[in-house]
C-alpha cells in the first residue's frame, strides 16, 4: 500500500539522519503542501501559519460575547449558539447581553415619557411595557428582524398597517401602537398576561389551536424573559417612587 510505502521511507530517511524529509500522501500533497516534496519543518511552519490564522478568525468571532468589562457573557454565548441555530421568528432581534443592556438603559430614558403616556392611557402596567420592549428590540428604534417586524415592540407590517402605523422607526408611534395591541390581546384572553405575551411572540392563533401557551421553546423563553425583565423595572419604578 501506498501508506505503508510512505511509512518505510520516512523511517528509511529517519534512520539516515535525512533532515529534507519528504511529505507525500498518497501520491498527492496534502492541502498544506505547496510541492510534492516538502521538508517536514516547511511544512510545519506552514501548519503553524493556518492554525494562528484560523485562531484570529476564531477570536474575531468570540470577541463580541464579551462584556464591555472584558468579561465572557455566557447568556451571549448561548444566545450566539441559539441564533445561529433556531429560526429567526424563535428568536430576539437584538442579543441580550451586558453591552446591549446598557445602550438599552440610556434609551430607555428617552423613550420612558412615552411608555408613561401610552401604557396610562391603555391601562398597563408601564413595567410590564418596558419588559416588552427590552425583550423584543432592548430599546433599539431602528431593529428589524428577518420576518420583518420593526421598531422598539417590533410590529409585524400588516400589525402596523392595521393600527394605522405608518411608520414603525417612529418611537412614539411604534410604542403607543404596540401597546395598544398588547391591550387588545389582554383583553382576548380574559386578561392573562402569559397568554397574551405568548399570543405576542407566536399569534393569538396559535394561543388558541392549543388551548394555552403553544409548546414552543422559543415562546416559553420569551415569557420568561419577559417576566424577568418585568420583575425588575417593577423594582427599579418602586424605589424611584419611594426616593422621590
Amino acid at each position: 500500500m501506498k501508506v505503508d510505502a510512505f511509512v518505510k521511507r520516512l523511517d528509511s530517511r529517519l534512520r539516515g539522519n535525512d533532515k529534507t524529509i519528504e511529505i507525500r500522501l498518497f501520491t498527492k500533497p496534502s492541502r498544506l503542501t505547496m510541492d510534492e516534496d516538502l521538508p517536514i519543518n516547511r511544512y510545519l511552519a506552514i501548519r503553524a501559519c493556518w492554525i494562528f490564522i484560523a485562531v484570529i478568525v476564531l477570536l474575531l468571532l468570540v470577541s463580541p460575547l464579551y462584556n464591555y468589562n472584558g468579561q465572557k457573557d455566557i447568556k451571549s454565548v448561548y444566545n450566539f449558539i441559539v441564533r445561529k441555530s433556531l429560526p429567526e421568528r424563535y428568536i430576539a432581534t437584538v442579543p441580550e447581553n451586558s453591552a446591549s443592556y446598557v445602550r438599552g438603559k440610556k434609551a430607555e430614558r428617552l423613550f420612558h415619557p412615552i411608555v408613561l403616556q401610552a401604557a396610562n392611557r391603555h391601562q398597563v402596567d408601564p413595567a410590564l411595557v418596558k419588559a416588552i420592549i427590552m425583550a423584543e428590540s432592548s430599546y433599539d428604534p431602528r431593529a428589524v428582524s428577518k420576518k420583518g417586524a420593526k421598531g422598539l415592540m417590533q410590529l409585524m407590517p400588516e400589525t402596523a398597517r392595521a393600527l394605522g402605523v405608518e411608520d414603525s422607526f417612529n418611537p412614539e408611534h411604534n410604542i403607543h401602537a404596540g401597546v395598544r395591541y398588547f391591550k387588545h390581546l389582554m383583553n382576548q384572553f380574559d386578561g392573562d398576561a402569559r397568554l397574551a405575551l405568548a399570543a405576542y411572540n407566536a399569534g393569538s392563533r396559535k394561543v388558541r389551536q392549543y388551548q394555552g401557551i403553544p409548546p414552543y421553546r422559543a415562546t416559553k423563553y420569551y415569557i420568561k424573559r419577559v417576566f424577568r425583565y418585568y420583575k425588575y423595572y417593577k423594582e427599579e419604578m418602586a424605589a424611584e417612587a419611594s426616593s422621590a
